[in-house]
């Protein structure tokens, strides 16, 4: 090869590797693009160093609260309560940790298991959308924090759940998205760009839990599954009347996503609860698939991948679960309660109590562990009923674990 073809050839690879590193993922919302705590990532590590992956850098004051993070644009969005009991929309740049802007929207939600916002920020072009532990729905500018508009659940019937409001606002389209419950209609749909109302489900009047909207299309109908205490149902998403219902056993709190895959539907809930699978036909006729006390996830939550899904059960521990007939793939107890996420393959699972973080192949084969570290520091702050329960996220080659006021950034890039 001429030597000026050679050096053309090294230049144009280089571009490219350049362009492929510049690729930027976004982690917009609860449980990511897809909502299924599924991330698109490739080229992450497969093996961690025994110390644990490189902290890249550490933040010590995003205030106190179970708020996850939202990622677009170089920005990470989160809510914490401060000290002067206000509940704040906090942004940071996602590459440094240094805190942008921050913004009250609520009064402090005071509970025994810890005070402060549960809910995770959405964040959808310009504007970032936040649910108080009370109840407060705000919009805010992306760029400066300022404040939109403004809405509280009580406005539409709402009463606080025991535990405080743990829902993140589903923006879809030109709709906000969100569940006060009650009985004036459990779920409400405002103009994203005024917060006027647009519809609420008067025929859904159930009162609030603490799982999150899923937003699908099925049978070419646009829909919203929310997961209550009892039953779990679908509504029309231009006018949210009721489409389908099935009843759940669940009891005290029901807390994770639910999945849906295709025309079928799955939730799970701990306290003895279980898990239970639907399909949905194309005239919203419930069929059963399953109930069973295979997957019993309290609120960790629990993801699908490639026909399995993944979590962890109270009572058998870590389990691969078929996601078609409900049966139990493998269960392991080598690590202790937590929550999970995905990227490039490989499961990653954060132990509640000790804050161990374990890096599992995401696969029905068996539970293989590959690397293992401990999140430290941990937070000092925390109500003596509280565990880390901020679920992990992983977006642009960087793990993300919150405890409390502290929040962690890791490389995980190969």
């Amino acid at each position: 090869m001429p030597a000026r073809f050679a050096c053309l050839f090294v230049f144009l690879a280089a571009c490219l590797s350049n362009l492929v590193q510049a690729e930027e993922f976004s982690w917009p919302h609860w449980r990511g693009p897809n909502y299924d705590d599924v991330s698109l990532e490739k080229g992450l590590l497969k093996k961690w160093p025994d110390s644990g992956p490189t902290r890249v850098w550490l933040n010590e004051d995003v205030g106190l609260g179970y708020s996850d993070i939202a990622i677009v644009g170089g920005k990470l969005f989160t809510m914490g309560l401060r000290d002067d009991d206000k509940e704040y929309v906090i942004c940071c740049d996602a590459n440094t940790g240094k805190q942008l802007w921050e913004t009250a929207i609520g009064d402090k939600l005071k509970n025994d298991w810890g005070n402060g916002p549960r809910g995770t920020p959405t964040v959808a072009g310009n504007f970032v959308y936040a649910l108080s532990g009370q109840g407060d729905i705000a919009c805010l500018a992306v760029a400066d924090g300022s404040l939109k508009w403004h809405k509280t659940a009580k406005e539409f019937g709402g009463g606080t759940p025991g535990w405080g409001y743990c829902e993140s606002v589903l923006i879809d389209g030109d709709l906000a998205v969100f569940t006060p419950g009650g009985s004036k209609g459990s779920l409400v749909a405002l103009d994203k760009d005024s917060g006027e109302k647009i519809w609420q489900s008067e025929d859904v009047k159930i009162g609030a839990q603490y799982a999150s909207i899923v937003p699908v299309n099925m049978h070419n109908k646009r829909q919203y599954i929310q997961l209550f205490q009892k039953e779990f149902v679908g509504v029309d998403a231009s006018n949210g009347m009721k489409l389908w219902e099935t009843g759940f056993g669940g009891s005290t709190a029901v807390i994770p996503t639910p999945i849906v895959h295709g025309d079928q539907v799955y939730v799970s809930a701990g306290y003895g609860a279980g898990s239970k699978s639907v399909k949905i036909s194309s005239d919203n006729m419930v069929e059963d698939l399953y109930e069973n006390k295979v997957m019993k996830n309290h609120h960790g939550g629990v993801l699908f991948l490639d026909g399995y899904v993944y979590g962890h059960s109270d009572g058998p521990g870590w389990v691969c679960q078929n996601f078609k007939t409900g049966e139990e793939v493998w269960a392991e107890k080598k690590l202790g309660k937590g929550s999970v996420t995905c990227a490039d393959g490989m499961l990653y699972c954060l132990e509640e109590r000790d804050g161990n973080i374990a890096l599992v192949k995401a696969s029905p084969e068996k539970f293989e562990e590959i690397s293992r570290f401990k999140l430290e520091p941990q937070t000092t702050k925390r109500k003596k009923d509280g565990r880390i329960w901020t679920h992990p996220v992983v977006c642009n080659g960087k793990l993300y674990v919150r405890d409390q006021e502290l929040l962690s950034c890791y490389n995980v890039k190969e």
